[in-house]
């Protein structure tokens, strides 16, 4: 008998039996170098299999993805939905609640923006928390220094004129355009940008950043809907999709 035929004599017997597990080792040097053509034969006549194969790894690492995430906004829920300090808009009693890692100078956090304001108003029952997450620079953090100063010194209501305003700015962030932020929304800008770096906001930051640490954040914008991790920009079609399965 030819050895092309050889492997598959072996996988014959080999499981003709439950208590026998294929060994190539038990195999000749002819019968293992006829095997292993065979595969190669096989994969380059039909390479659609290395892509389904692909295919399945890919879903089972994104499931234990999704399982791992579950876990962790289990065991950070407090952190995530009650620091004590986060602002907070739509509904605070809403039956979903969203959470979003921003960063101010992030294109993709400009991008889902005016599609998350949607989604809240549009839906009207769902909280929104936003976790201030400067990851890409100095003006990154200057601008989350200055969104937090603004909420601790004059209120939630001051904030949401501030992050509305920061998540636009196209220029430089320096002292120079944040007074003309502050004043152009009708805050004392000496007071905010004093308070800009003080032990209070950078607390508030390096918790949030813990936090981020502790659940493999490390990009923005990224999300947390309810029990579920969303790394990364989404849709509004999406992201009302997501929402409703949360509900069914």
């Amino acid at each position: 008998m030819k050895h092309l035929f050889a492997p598959a004599m072996v996988a014959l017997s080999l499981t003709a039996s439950s208590a026998l597990a294929f060994d190539i080792d038990a195999l000749s040097d002819s019968e293992r170098s006829a095997f292993r053509a065979e595969i190669r034969a096989y994969l380059l006549e039909n390479p659609e299999v290395i892509m389904e194969a692909v295919a399945v790894l890919e879903q089972r690492r994104e499931a234990e993805q999704a399982n791992a995430d579950v876990n962790l906004v289990a065991n950070n829920a407090d952190r995530l939905f009650d620091d004590g300090f986060s602002w907070q808009g739509g509904n605070p009693e809403g039956d979903i609640t969203l959470v979003e890692f921003i960063d101010y100078r992030c294109g993709y956090c400009r991008k889902a923006h005016d599609e998350v304001a949607e989604l809240i108003s549009s839906d009207g029952n769902i909280r929104f928390i936003v976790k201030e997450y400067p990851i890409l620079g100095e003006a990154s953090e200057q601008s989350a220094r200055f969104a937090i100063a603004v909420k601790q010194k004059l209120g939630d209501d001051a904030y949401k004129l501030a992050h509305d305003s920061l998540i636009k700015m196209r220029g430089d962030v320096t002292p120079k355009s944040l007074t003309k932020l502050s004043k152009s929304l009708g805050f004392e800008a000496d007071n905010i940008l004093e308070h800009m770096n003080s032990e209070e906001v950078t607390s508030e930051i390096n918790t949030t950043r813990a936090l981020a640490r502790d659940m493999n954040i490390s990009g923005t914008p990224s999300f947390v809907l309810q029990d579920e991790m969303l790394r990364g920009y989404l849709p509004l079609e999406n992201m009302r999709a997501i929402v409703a399965d949360k509900r069914s």
